[in-house]
């Protein structure tokens, strides 16, 4: 992973940066697509022609007819993309130090080393990697002849991921992957989480090689902070109310839950709810805060409790408005902007491989 470090902020006047993107962006036209996460701040939503979740972007990215994509989310979103764009399409990511607290917790030269040890006798080991993981860990995938899902379709590929081998590494998220085998009815019994504290040597290999679904211990920390407690207080003090959670919730918040879902799913839920309903929805707050500001009046949302993405946060208008500028000042000269996300030619193969897997049997 090429080493990224936080860029100036914009010099034009907080108040003027939003006037300032949309004549950047008129000025570009067709040339240039922004997109966001659905967990973006609304100033910045406000500018996306596009906004999706994982899967979605995945997908659009891919086809987008433009010569720049300008990218608001975190790094290895924009790695998706500018890996799946097409060719002389080049990605921008606003804020190239947005990371993500679920993909540091994989790095690609300790999965290759666990995966080696997985596979030392022979058995064929699928490794399943989570989008929110690095494309030095969607290379690994690949090379094992894995595939890459989001929590949209988590559930398809861990089944196909299953039929595949004789076991699936599903990473980083353990808690995603729990849940997914819950809903599969995978019995417990079949699952083991590793141990990698300290590194691959501290495997427990003969518990590994009994299971069928092995279980990196990584976790979202901004959806394990939600817990029975919060899910408790809100029905409690509306009852009636139904429970949406996001699937990187803990395996016991999931289970009391009504209803369990990936960024799109929850958004449904609340489109669809009956008038009057109450929903207790638990993932990002920005999204929770824009149901509930689109819903005003029909149905009450309302988050279990505040969880806010600070990688996401990273992102803002003045720093949008800043990479914007840097490249239309890069299109006058003929320079690189320093805000395009670049793909390490021999990671680019591999991790291809491993997205295009599940794109296929996810159209």
């Amino acid at each position: 992973m090429q080493p990224r470090t936080a860029m100036p902020a914009s010099t034009a006047p907080k108040r003027n940066a939003g006037e300032r993107i949309e004549e950047l962006r008129a000025r570009f036209g067709a040339d240039l697509t922004v997109v966001g996460h659905h967990y973006q701040a609304d100033e910045v939503v406000a500018h996306c022609g596009l906004c999706g979740d994982s899967l979605e972007l995945a997908r659009r990215c891919a086809t987008l007819e433009t010569r720049h994509i300008m990218f608001c989310g975190v790094y290895f979103m924009a790695e998706s993309a500018a890996l799946l764009a097409a060719k002389g399409v080049r990605v921008h990511l606003p804020e190239p130090s947005a990371e993500c607290s679920m993909a540091l917790m994989s790095p690609a030269a300790l999965l290759r080393e666990v995966m080696k040890k997985l596979t030392r006798n022979g058995r064929k080991v699928i490794p399943l990697a989570y989008v929110n993981s690095s494309l030095g860990v969607k290379a690994v995938a690949g090379e094992f002849g894995g595939a890459v899902c989001t929590s949209a379709n988590a559930g398809m590929m861990l089944e196909w991921a299953l039929l595949e081998g004789d076991a699936v590494l599903f990473l980083p998220d353990k808690n995603l992957g729990w849940n997914t085998a819950d809903a599969l009815g995978l019995p417990e019994r079949d699952r083991h989480i590793l141990r990698i504290v300290r590194g691959a040597k501290a495997l427990d290999t003969a518990a590994a090689d009994r299971a069928r679904l092995l279980l990196w211990p990584g976790f979202c920390s901004i959806h394990t902070r939600f817990n029975l407690r919060q899910v408790e207080r809100l029905r409690s003090e509306h009852p009636g109310a139904t429970v949406a959670v996001h699937p990187e919730c803990v395996p016991a918040v999931a289970a009391t839950a009504d209803a369990v879902g990936s960024t799109a799913f929850i958004i449904r839920c609340v489109d669809e709810a009956p008038d009057n309903a109450v929903l207790g929805i638990g993932t990002e707050i920005n999204l929770v805060e824009r149901l509930a500001r689109r819903h005003t009046g029909r149905v009450t949302v309302l988050p279990l409790v505040e969880s806010a993405c600070t990688h996401m946060a990273q992102t803002t208008e003045d720093s949008l408005c800043a990479a914007l500028e840097a490249l239309s000042r890069a299109e006058g000269t003929g320079e690189e902007s320093p805000y395009r996300v670049r793909i390490q030619s021999e990671l680019r193969a591999p991790a291809r491989a491993a997205l295009e897997r599940m794109l296929e049997r996810c159209a």
